[in-house]
């Protein structure tokens, strides 16, 4: 089994840092700001043949009893529980506080193994740096710099030392992942939460808690998902920070690498543009969708009834996706959420031959043609599949290239019917075939037969005209001669008479 590594310390003293430096990613956010990671952070690391898992946490504040910080204790806590080893993190250039003191006598008392690590060493006497931070009794500082990478090696291998070496349980997810996504404070969070029955991420009353994109794996039913936490998308008019941007960035990325997204809007608000921005991103992506409506407990019927107007005129171009009404905080309705979830996965990975889409293309076409170009029409022969989530139909032909989009909205149309693919977009390409002719020079006129050059024919062919056009004009004087002496007609010259027989 996975050691589990948790990195826990007081706030802005690099926990992120290490973490995406144990895990050779950049999957956490880092920034000078004080705060910045609220939620647990899970990474796979990997040192020679020996894996392990990296848990990254918020500042770690135990004293404090209320508000969003307490809430990220809560999160450090859970954290500590789990942990195979604690690597304790302080500051080399701060040097000891009092909230590192209070920490290390709390990470003492869950008699949990650490190791005591002084970070943003580099260029200084370790020893030096070390010295003070022995009053803390966790042992032997181990001093590093994990944005140089100096002393981590170090570190991962006495963290590893106490863990016999063996083949890692390596569990691979192969279901779906999906992406919770949607504007701020809609509940993505308590929607998370209410899946897997437990306060695996923050949820708080403050637009903006979540600033990360946090996978959680889970399993239901028997099947594997990947449930990704995603901030909140706000206008790019009212995003100013910087660390706001970069949470904007990872939640596009979650939803680029997802399979499903989720798309919560909040019942009590209006369904505004942005709503309709995040879902036209889901669908360039070509991503399959579910639509679900939050909060529905909270509205009255006038009001759940402006909002499904709202749905029909503002997401009409979603009609594939099918859209659920729930109230994340009670659990109502969330199990049919993940029902659809399962029944878009499968029309996204769905696989169609060959046959089957040649048939509907010639169904779609005798229903409607499509329209001429000129003095052509072009002309679909056969289709075939070309990708899955989204699904892409190829279909060849001749002249496609003059098709419009409005026929290809159709054949996209006819193909989700026929197939019955809800939760999906689907993409039609098209393929005209080339001329085999096209390279080939055009014909040229027969050769003379041998031994007759094409002068000599021509000369031939003159003289015979000239024989011809003589004779008709001898002919031609002879008549008018006649006309001249008055008969008007020629006279055929008298029989000589024939001599009587002898007897």
């Amino acid at each position: 089994m996975k050691p589990t590594l948790v990195i826990v310390g007081r706030p802005n003293v690099g926990k992120s840092t290490l973490f995406n430096r144990l895990t050779r990613s950049r999957d956490a956010l880092v920034a000078d700001q004080p705060g910045l990671t609220r939620d647990r952070h899970y990474g796979h690391g990997r040192l020679g043949d020996r894996e392990y898992l990296v848990v990254d946490t918020g500042g770690f504040e135990p004293s404090v009893k209320t508000g969003i910080v307490h809430e990220m204790a809560r999160q450090a806590e859970a954290a500590i529980a789990e942990a195979d080893m604690l690597l304790f993190v302080v500051d080399g250039r701060s040097g000891l506080t009092a909230q590192d003191q209070s920490i290390a006598e709390r990470l003492r008392r869950s008699g949990r193994p650490m190791l005591l690590v002084v970070n943003k060493a580099e260029g200084m006497n370790r020893p030096v740096v070390a010295a003070e931070f022995h009053e803390l009794g966790c042992g032997t500082p181990l001093v590093i710099s994990a944005a140089h990478g100096d002393g981590v090696r170090e570190l991962v291998e006495e963290a590893l030392v106490s863990f016999p070496e063996g083949v890692s349980d390596v569990q691979t997810h192969a279901g779906p992942r999906v992406a919770i996504a949607g504007r701020p404070n809609v509940g993505k969070s308590t929607f998370v939460n209410s899946l897997l029955g437990e306060e695996r991420v923050i949820a708080f009353d403050m637009p903006g808690t979540t600033r990360d994109a946090i996978e959680v794996p889970f399993t239901r039913e028997g099947r594997d998902y990947v449930l990704i936490d995603t901030a909140g998308l706000r206008r790019r008019g009212k995003v100013f920070e910087a660390i706001e941007k970069f949470s904007v960035i990872k939640t596009l990325q979650a939803i680029e690498q997802s399979n499903v997204v989720v798309l919560l809007v909040d019942a009590s608000q209006d369904i505004s543009d942005q709503d309709a921005h995040i879902a036209g991103f889901t669908l360039e992506a070509g991503r399959a969708l579910v639509v679900v409506v939050n909060k529905w407990d909270a509205v009255d019927r006038y009001r759940r009834l402006q909002i499904k107007q709202d749905i029909e005129r503002k997401l009409n171009f979603l009609g594939f996706a099918k859209v659920h009404y729930i109230s994340a905080l009670h659990g109502e309705g969330v199990s049919a959420v993940m029902t659809s979830v399962d029944k878009a996965w499968q029309a996204a990975m769905a696989k169609l031959t060959t046959p089957r889409l040649t048939r509907a293309l010639e169904s779609a076409v005798n229903k409607q043609a499509p329209p001429r170009h000129g003095l052509f029409r072009p002309k679909m022969r056969y289709a075939h599949q070309g990708g899955q989530n989204p699904p892409v139909i190829v279909i060849h032909g001749n002249a496609l290239e003059h098709v419009p989009d409005s026929y290809r909205r159709y054949l996209e149309h006819h193909f989700m019917v026929a197939f019955k693919l809800q939760g999906t977009p689907l993409r039609v390409q098209f393929k005209s075939t080339d001329n085999p002719f096209s390279d080939k020079p055009p014909a040229t006129r027969a050769k003379p037969a041998a031994g007759r050059s094409r002068k000599s024919g021509v000369a031939a062919g003159a003289a015979t005209a000239s024989a011809t056009t003589a004779r008709t004009q001898k002919k031609v004087a002879g008549t008018h001669r006649s006309a001249a002496s008055g008969t008007g007609k020629t006279t055929r010259p008298a029989r000589r008479p024939t001599k009587p027989a002898t007897k």
